[in-house]
């Protein structure tokens, strides 16, 4: 039988590894959007010769909107209204 110490660390463990999960979990999403959108901007400069500027602010409207965020960012690189 196990004393209380070491029952009382399995619970912080497990509560650990349930609350990493859950923030995995939450934050997948975004780093796929972020990582889709940033081959896209990629692309946009490489073959397209747009020259948008990544920038953190580009990378969150990225990360939060995806494909349709890069292609704002784009746009507005483009008309030169930001990332420049």
């Amino acid at each position: 039988m196990g004393t209380g110490l070491e029952i009382l660390l399995l619970i912080l463990v497990l509560a650990a590894v349930l609350g990493a999960s859950t923030l995995i979990e939450t934050v997948r999403p975004f780093l796929v959007n972020a990582v889709v959108g940033l081959v896209v901007l990629f692309l946009a400069n490489a073959v397209f010769g747009l020259s948008v500027t990544v920038t953190p602010i580009a990378l969150a409207v990225v990360a939060i909107g995806g494909i349709p965020g890069a292609l704002l960012v784009i746009l507005l690189a483009l008309f030169g209204v930001a990332f420049v």
